[in-house]
C-alpha cells in the first residue's frame, strides 16, 4: 500500500504487479504516478515528458534571442 504524493490517499498496489519506472494512475484524484520503489513500495508524481520537451524548445529559443 502506498500513498498519492498528490492528493495523499491511499493507491492499494500487489508489489508482484508492478516494476520500478512504470507509471499507474491515482484513482482519487487520477494524476499519474511513477513507482519509483517496490520494497517498500513508493509514488512520485510521474513527468510529463511532453511539457519537459516543451522546456527544452522555449530554453533553445531564449538561448537564440541572447545571440542576436
Amino acid at each position: 500500500m502506498a500513498h498519492c504524493p498528490e492528493c495523499e490517499s491511499v493507491v492499494e498496489i500487489e508489489v508482484d504487479d508492478v516494476e520500478e519506472g512504470q507509471i499507474v494512475t491515482c484513482p482519487e484524484c487520477g494524476v499519474d504516478l511513477e513507482v519509483v520503489n517496490t520494497n517498500p513500495i513508493e509514488l512520485d508524481l510521474a513527468e510529463d515528458e511532453d511539457l519537459e520537451e516543451e522546456d527544452e524548445e522555449g530554453e533553445e529559443e531564449i538561448e537564440g534571442e541572447e545571440e542576436e
